[in-house]
């Protein structure tokens, strides 16, 4: 039987990085949770953190801490029950994984009414659509919105819809390309310039413009020149300095009212993006809360193909 003294400890030390903060937190000595850390790795005969500047989880540690907000969460619910079925005493936290462009475009408009109706509180950690369900996998999040279409063990995969993107430049870059791209004379002049001008990317992960250049060039593991922008804002605003050209969905370009203008750099040649919300198999009610937020807001705002 797992001690929740010292499952609440882990936690705190995991989600604080440090066992500093962690007492702090807990209104406890350092040497007291040091001290449950200790009793419960010798309990389970494994490490559970990695100590240093930053401490971090183990694998053990991890999987832990996924088990550790399961209980918090329950908790809160039982009590809510307890109490006549009212809302939870305190307010319950939900970590979530999101792509930046779903958070910027649907997904907070989507779930802010379930958070504000149901108390709450959203810790969203911002990752790339093909890497978020790493964060689920290790027990750092309760859900995530991703392209994994195959459910991990012990969790569902529901679909959510596709994302289309678009390939994008300010008006003047495109003009100086000769135009939008039209045939196949046109569709080939445009691969020499895109390859030669520098593209406007995310982070290192965003492989959407390798996917624009394999679907309609037939160009594969293409080299390019690139910025780095990983800011949502700052990466349109990058696309009309005329720094480069990059991949827009429809929702954000939709939403460009009174913005500098964007121009579509080969009309009608889109990037689907196919995504699903991976959660627990066994969700608390708070997290089931969330869940058919997320599933409305999908339904309301994502291309159902």
């Amino acid at each position: 039987m797992l001690d929740a003294r010292q499952l609440e400890a882990l936690a705190a030390v995991i989600e604080h990085g440090s066992f500093g903060e962690a007492a702090k937190a807990l209104s406890l000595t350092l040497a007291a949770v040091s001290l449950r850390i200790k009793s419960l790795e010798a309990a389970l005969g494994r490490r559970l953190l990695v100590r240093g500047k930053q401490v971090r989880a183990t694998p053990a540690g991890q999987a832990l801490l996924g088990h550790a907000r399961q209980v918090r969460l329950m908790e809160g619910d039982l009590l809510a029950a307890l109490q006549g079925g009212g809302k939870p005493a305190r307010l319950q936290s939900l970590s979530v994984a999101v792509n930046a462009d779903s958070l910027s475009s649907w997904f907070l408009p989507g779930v802010a009414p379930a958070l504000r109706s149901h108390d709450l509180l959203l810790d969203v950690v911002v990752d790339d659509q093909d890497y978020t369900h790493d964060a689920l996998k290790s027990g750092d999040v309760t859900g995530c919105v991703t392209t994994l279409a195959q459910a991990m063990r012990g969790c569902v995969a529901e679909p959510l819809g596709v994302m289309r993107y678009r390939c994008m430049a300010s008006p003047a870059l495109v003009a100086q390309w000769g135009g939008p791209a039209s045939g196949k004379a046109g569709s080939q002049r445009l691969a020499h310039r895109l390859l030669a001008s520098p593209a406007v990317i995310f982070n290192r992960k965003d492989a959407l413009q390798d996917a624009f250049l394999e679907q309609h060039f037939e160009l594969r593991d293409a080299l390019y020149p690139r910025h780095f922008v990983p800011a949502v804002d700052a990466f349109e605003l990058a696309l009309e300095l005329g720094m480069g050209w990059g991949m827009v969905p429809d929702l954000l370009l939709a939403a460009r009212t009174g913005k500098p203008p964007l121009q579509e750099v080969l009309p009608g040649c889109t990037v689907d993006v196919q995504l699903y919300w991976q959660h627990w198999a066994r969700e608390p009610a708070a997290a089931q809360r969330l869940t058919q937020a997320v599933k409305q807001a999908a339904q309301g705002q994502l291309l159902q193909v």
